[in-house]
């Protein structure tokens, strides 16, 4: 917070007040509980490293919101609020209009959130979720992670490399974006958004305001590069060059994208949309865009026909792979749907046949696919719950579809004139929100995480 205090500062801007005031009262509370809690080392058990997990990204969210809520700009906590979570979960659904002629402290702000929030759900991803065998996550467990009283540590370990390679990404993606056209202040705020995948501009229009194709690829690039495993980029810098090649979820991730790309662009080059290189261009963008859940837009594709409409509401769905700042329900879960398939029907087909599931060249568990397994059966039941209560806020159809699956996917822009990719969630009555902001947390702590916490049975354990 003292860091767009002292933009807007340099800037002669009067807003630096607002963040020295939020930063020093967020300081006063911190430092309040940890004075309280100091020299407490007990192991952390399963039931608490659930509840820390929550209540961390709730807190973070609920002080990074007073910036915002102090803003003149914003009119009520529930829009303060929906900002901050947006951008802590990589969302990138946005309530504020104006944002060319927005005072730089706030630009700054929402690009560092966003980029904390990336950090932050790489370590979790990395540490946290596979501890707490999450939705399949338990295939990534690395042996330091394997019990609770491990995490902290561990995760203090690891963290520190993450950070080391996610600050280097961010680096070499501004230095690639200033190079390309952009200011200075510009490439700075996008390469923390784009390497979160998060998708927050400094534009109302998003990427689309700068009308530049060396600026698309660099995006292109560095939101496919914060959809890989980051723990396969350790292994490249331990030696292992060919790690990212020879991993299976980043052959299928690649693959998948190239695949949607070629589908939307030629139903661009059919529709009459775009031809050419343009075509290319546009559908390459917009693909990455939304199935990386970095929620960046070039053009309205909402307006590209009705069947690249279905396409891009499809792909929120889809997601990059574990390990990343990336959202979504994850390419190994789709690995793991397809081994457990093919096994049922070659066992159908061959019933005295022996078949073995396998990821990555190792066998697959039992206890992952029954965890992916439940993991897409409660996606899809509170995606449905979702757009059951935005339906009844009073919102059409697709805004609520679209909305519901934006939010759990954490992927910023919805379909239709009022969310989709020329609009922002700003017209939305305070229930929606509030709805919205709890898809957002679930969506990015995986489900499991928050909802275990609803079960009276957990605390009685």
């Amino acid at each position: 917070m003292f860091i767009p205090a002292l933009v807007d500062l340099a800037f002669g801007n009067t807003e630096w007040r607002i963040f020295m005031a939020s930063g020093l009262i967020t300081s006063l509370i911190g430092t309040g509980f940890y004075a309280a809690s100091r020299g407490n080392h007990k192991g952390l058990s399963l039931k608490q490293a659930f509840l820390m997990s929550v209540m961390t990204w709730v807190s973070l969210c609920a002080f990074g919101a007073l910036p915002f809520y102090w803003n003149p700009e914003i009119t009520s906590y529930t829009d303060a609020f929906f900002e901050s979570i947006s951008a802590l979960t990589t969302t990138g659904a946005t309530i504020m209009v104006g944002l060319d002629e927005a005072a730089p402290g706030i630009l700054l702000w929402r690009g560092i959130l966003q980029w904390i929030g990336g950090l932050g759900i790489i370590v979790m991803a990395v540490s946290v979720l596979p501890m707490l065998q999450i939705g399949g996550m338990q295939i990534f467990k690395a042996e330091a992670f394997d019990t609770a009283e491990k995490i902290l540590p561990s995760a203090t370990q690891i963290s520190g490399i993450m950070t080391a390679i996610y600050s280097s990404l961010t680096l070499a993606c501004a230095i690639a974006y200033s190079f390309a056209g952009m200011s200075a202040f510009d490439a700075t705020i996008h390469a923390m958004t784009t390497v979160a995948t998060g998708g927050f501009s400094t534009k109302d229009a998003s990427i689309g305001a700068f009308n530049n194709g060396a600026i698309d690829s660099v995006a292109i690039l560095f939101m496919i590069l914060g959809s890989l495993p980051f723990m396969l980029y350790i292994k490249i810098m331990q030696g292992n060059h060919y790690a990212l090649f020879s991993d299976s979820q980043v052959k299928v991730f690649l693959l998948t994208l190239g695949g949607f790309i070629l589908l939307v662009t030629a139903l661009q080059i059919a529709g009459d949309h775009h031809q050419s290189l343009d075509a290319i261009r546009h559908a390459t963008f917009n693909v990455v865009s939304i199935m990386t859940g970095t929620g960046y837009a070039t053009q309205n594709y909402g307006a590209w026909g009705i069947f690249s409409t279905a396409i891009f509401f499809l792909l929120m769905f889809v997601g990059g792979c574990a390990g990343s700042t990336s959202c979504g329900i994850k390419i190994f879960r789709w690995q793991v749907l397809f081994q457990d398939l093919k096994q049922h029907v070659n066992s159908t087909a061959f019933p005295n046949g022996v078949f073995v599931k396998r990821f990555n060249g190792k066998i697959l568990p039992d206890s992952v696919s029954i965890a992916v397994m439940s993991f897409f059966f409660l996606y899809l039941l509170c995606f449905a719950i979702l757009t059951a209560l935005l339906s009844l806020t009073g919102l059409d159809t697709l805004t609520a579809l679209s909305g519901a699956a934006s939010a759990i996917s954490n992927v910023g822009p919805g379909l239709g004139h009022i969310i989709g990719p020329a609009g922002n969630y700003a017209s939305l009555n305070e229930i929606a929100k509030w709805i919205l902001a709890v898809g957002m947390l679930l969506g990015r702590l995986e489900l499991f995480t928050v909802l275990v916490l609803l079960s009276p049975a957990f605390w009685r354990v």
